[in-house]
């Protein structure tokens, strides 16, 4: 072989590592982070998170809040995200240090599906007989006919939490009966997986109602005007929740609630949605988790907030939840 083909080979071989390199390089350049929890967030996380790909790429399962909770805690997720502020005793148990703050609001609807029912307007002693099993028919609540048939979570779930806290407010009976948490003992019912899981049982049995994150409201699944503190009938919807998370107190690990809102325009079952990160040993992937979190609070992901029925943060807990993420450690 003579040196001038040998070397057009090695030339040619050079290019081609070069090209290689040039396919391989961002690949490598790109973090992945990982992320579980609450489904009621999901859609939102999802759009949000996707507007960074090129940066980071976020890998977020909706597995529930109880169960992301409790991959957060194990140290298998690099965030977690729930519905419910994660309690003390969880908090207790992460080595690495928690640092939790609200990521977007929402509204939980009184989401039903009944043919020839397009309006549906309950009081909050209504809204809680329904799910005690004291209303049976539809009409009980003059919507038509026949039984009504309820439809609510079957994993633990921070939107079960908000719903059944408001319902505790809503109702003496509820609250000595049933109470609230991420699970409870449902008097009657069938139960769905995620927000998705009882989206789809709604879809599906004419009848039936339920409760979803306002974001999870469409087809033929209609959401109820649901009475407020203040005695109006109220939709969920971003100028509701915004009126209603104004009422919101946060305390020192940026947790609050509210099951009950004062105001006029306040929609009554409407709740933050928090991001669980580690104050420590996040190592090499620190900054990449600090970018996803600064992404989900910016303008750019909040104003796309609203359009996929979610309550942007504005003002104060913004504010609050931006100054968090610079505790992220490494």
């Amino acid at each position: 072989m003579t040196f001038a083909k040998k070397a057009s080979i090695a030339a040619g071989s050079l290019t081609a590592v070069a090209v290689t390199a040039a396919i391989t390089t961002p690949l490598l350049a790109q973090a992945t982070i990982s992320g579980a929890g609450a489904t009621f967030p999901a859609p939102f996380y999802q759009r949000a998170f996707a507007g960074i790909a090129s940066k980071v790429r976020v890998n977020y399962q909706s597995v529930g809040s109880g169960a992301g909770v409790r991959q957060f805690v194990a140290g298998s997720v690099d965030f977690g995200a729930s519905d419910e502020p994660i309690k003390a005793s969880e908090a207790a148990q992460v080595k690495r240090g928690v640092v939790q703050f609200p990521a977007v609001g929402g509204t939980i609807a009184v989401a039903f599906n009944q043919p020839g029912c397009s309006k549906l307007n309950l009081t909050q002693k209504q809204a809680a007989d329904i799910f005690l099993g004291n209303i049976k028919t539809w009409e009980q609540l003059k919507c038509g006919k026949g039984p009504i048939r309820v439809v609510h979570r079957s994993d633990g779930s921070g939107t079960t939490f908000a719903f059944t806290n408001s319902l505790s407010a809503f109702s003496p009976e509820w609250k000595s009966k049933v109470g609230e948490g991420k699970a409870v003992k449902w008097p009657v019912g069938v139960g769905g997986k995620g927000n998705e899981g009882v989206a789809g049982t709604i879809q599906n049995t004419p009848g039936s109602i339920g409760y979803l994150n306002q974001a999870f409201v469409r087809g033929n699944i209609k959401a109820a005007a649901l009475q407020n503190r203040a005695g109006k009938f109220v939709m969920p919807s971003r100028a509701s929740g915004a009126a209603a998370l104004n009422n919101i107190k946060l305390d020192g690990n940026l947790a609050g609630e509210d099951p009950n809102p004062a105001g006029a325009n306040s929609y009554p079952i409407s709740t933050l949605t928090w991001i669980l990160a580690y104050r420590s040993g996040n190592g090499a992937k620190t900054q990449s988790i600090r970018t996803a979190m600064n992404h989900l609070l910016s303008p750019a992901a909040q104003n796309q907030a609203s359009g996929l029925g979610y309550v942007p943060l504005q003002g104060n807990i913004l504010k609050q939840a931006q100054a968090a993420v610079g505790r992220i450690g490494q």
